[in-house]
């Protein structure tokens, strides 16, 4: 019954007049019957008749009839709802991670880079009607998924970030963020979005990050720049222990704030700094609220209507009350 509705619900308000019924019927009851007058029987021990105790029982099927009534007239409906989403204005993302060793520090729970994971894996769902593509960067860069609407490549992509050597490890900031432009650069979308991330300094690459920030600039791209990392010391991986996994050590979290700040100035963003896995999450949420998409949402209405057995149902009743009176319950004393 959970997806039944009710057309005409008002009709409902009638089940108030079944206390007057009942009443009505409790103080006419003795009228309803022929009568006959004898002398008194006191002396004889009184027989209730068994059809003079069920005779009520006709009361209880014009009532349960007149409810199948009130039922059906109150118009119950099956309601089976689709929606079809569709974005009029979407927005186009792509999300450049560093992935350099760095990105293994500890500061964030596990590591950065998983938390980093984590929540992006968030954002994307979030973002049910936006294209969104994925590059990763460490001293070089490359698109690991380029712009697309299927949510489940890019989450497994997102998945399958790892430190794992493929890149040479470094920061070029600069070539992550001029590969990100090459991926929007032809978007058509209302709104292109770039989110660079990084935890450290710009120390690799041939492309400066500011000269990739007035290319995005020119293609209407909006930069959002975050700074990964808690102030002051972390422990980072600085070497390969004998069993192949890292030692770590304490040491300082450096980052390039003021080159971020630039990057984003230049494209109309905003930059900001997680020194915390609460912090990213509040970040991303930031990114997702400014980041409107307007979104057309067409609902389609499929209606079963169930009066009819009600109705039926009424009927039979009626008709049953009606052989009984006519029959079992006709006039007796």
């Amino acid at each position: 019954m959970e997806n039944i509705t009710f057309l005409h619900p008002d009709f409902f308000w009638l089940f108030a007049l079944f206390p007057v019924l009942i009443a009505l019927y409790y103080f006419t009851r003795k009228k309803q019957a022929a009568t006959l007058k004898i002398s008194p029987l006191n002396g004889f021990s009184p027989q209730g008749s068994l059809l003079g105790k069920l005779k009520s029982l006709l009361l209880v099927l014009r009532l349960l009839a007149l409810s199948f009534i009130i039922i059906g007239l109150a118009r119950p409906q099956m309601v089976d709802v689709t929606s079809r989403t569709t974005s009029t204005q979407g927005v186009d993302i792509v999300i450049a991670v560093d992935v350099s060793g760095s990105m293994l520090a500890k500061d964030l729970k596990p590591n950065r880079l998983e938390a980093l994971k984590r929540v992006a894996s968030d954002f994307v769902n979030e973002r049910p009607t936006d294209r969104i593509g994925l590059v990763v960067y460490a001293a070089e860069s490359y698109t690991k998924t380029p712009v697309t609407s299927d949510k489940g490549i890019i989450l497994n992509a997102i998945r399958d970030i790892r430190y794992d050597n493929v890149l040479q490890d470094g920061t070029a900031i600069g070539m992550g963020l001029a590969t990100a432009v090459n991926r929007l650069k032809d978007s058509q979308a209302k709104s292109k979005v770039i989110i660079l991330m990084t935890d450290g300094e710009n120390n690799s690459g041939f492309l400066e990050p500011r000269t990739a920030a007035e290319i995005a600039k020119e293609y209407d791209i909006k930069v959002y720049t975050i700074g990964i990392g808690t102030n002051g010391m972390a422990e980072m991986p600085y070497a390969y222990a004998p069993n192949g996994g890292f030692i770590y050590r304490m040491m300082e979290v450096k980052i390039d704030e003021r080159l971020m700040k630039d990057i984003a100035s230049i494209t109309g963003g905003q930059y900001y700094r997680a020194t915390s896995n609460t912090k990213l999450n509040e970040i991303y949420d930031e990114i997702n609220k400014l980041e409107k998409t307007d979104v057309e949402e067409l609902r389609y209405f499929n209606y079963d209507e169930k009066y009819r057995s009600f109705i039926l149902i009424a009927g039979a009743v009626l008709l049953l009350e009606f052989l009984l009176r006519r029959t079992l319950f006709r006039g007796f004393i």
